[in-house]
């Protein structure tokens, strides 16, 4: 039952690549803070120039169409090396590296930095503050979402109150049946994997890696769904 639960609440929230979902239109508000620092740096400068640290393009289909032409924005878009990537095209460039070291950058490159449930993929504490220092690094401005940890629903692997679990008992799920989207794991070995890949933050925690940020919590039937550092 609780399996079966989970993978019907993934389809409801989760599936971003349907435009009727409930989880692309919560998306498709959340963005609001974002499009008005695009259209004030646009206002000032004529044009946009953004950094998506962990996106994709598909990601940006959701804004209105010829959006990025009429702001003349221009996305650079970075994932870690080996991470499969277009060829930079129209107004995309793709760059690999990581997140928390973004050296080929000088300071402030970019006039905006964004980022969208990637903080909590990037490992330890130590490497969050390093994620957060480089998007605070290479632009004046930000906005970087993540999901609330005190969100009933675990948003990655979409299963009710897994994330409050015990560690073991994560591990037990994925080594003998799988959550959500996420099948079975051969091995405890990989099940443990999959359960560190992902470190939620409490409002706290984040406003701690982005101390000057404006948090802005994002609210679901009035439970907190998910989190935004935003300094316009």
């Amino acid at each position: 039952m609780y399996l079966q639960l989970s993978g019907r609440v993934a389809t409801i929230l989760a599936d971003y690549a349907n435009p009727g979902s409930l989880g692309h239109q919560m998306r498709v508000r959340r963005l609001s803070p974002l499009l008005g620092m695009i259209d004030e740096v646009h206002a000032l400068r004529g044009n946009v120039r953004l950094v998506d640290v962990g996106g994709t393009e598909a990601y940006w289909t959701m804004l209105p169409r010829d959006y990025l032409n009429t702001r003349d924005v221009t996305i650079t878009i970075v994932n870690l090396p080996g991470t499969p990537m277009p060829s930079d095209h129209d107004r995309f460039e793709f760059v690999p590296a990581d997140g928390c070291r973004l050296d080929m950058f000088e300071d402030r490159t970019f006039d905006i930095a964004h980022s969208n449930s990637v903080i909590e993929h990037v490992g330890d504490q130590g490497r969050m503050v390093a994620f957060a220092r480089e998007i605070v690094r290479v632009a004046p401005r930000y906005f970087v979402q993540t999901p609330d940890y005190w969100f009933p629903v675990e948003p990655h692997f979409m299963a009710p109150f897994f994330h409050w679990l015990p560690k073991s008992m994560r591990v037990w799920f994925f080594f003998h049946a799988g959550v959500g989207f996420w099948g079975k794991r051969a091995t405890r070995e990989e099940a443990i994997s999959v359960v560190e890949s992902v470190h939620l933050l409490d409002r706290r925690a984040l406003q701690a890696l982005f101390a000057d940020a404006c948090i802005v919590r994002e609210r679901f039937l009035g439970l907190p769904k998910s989190l935004i550092a935003t300094k316009p």
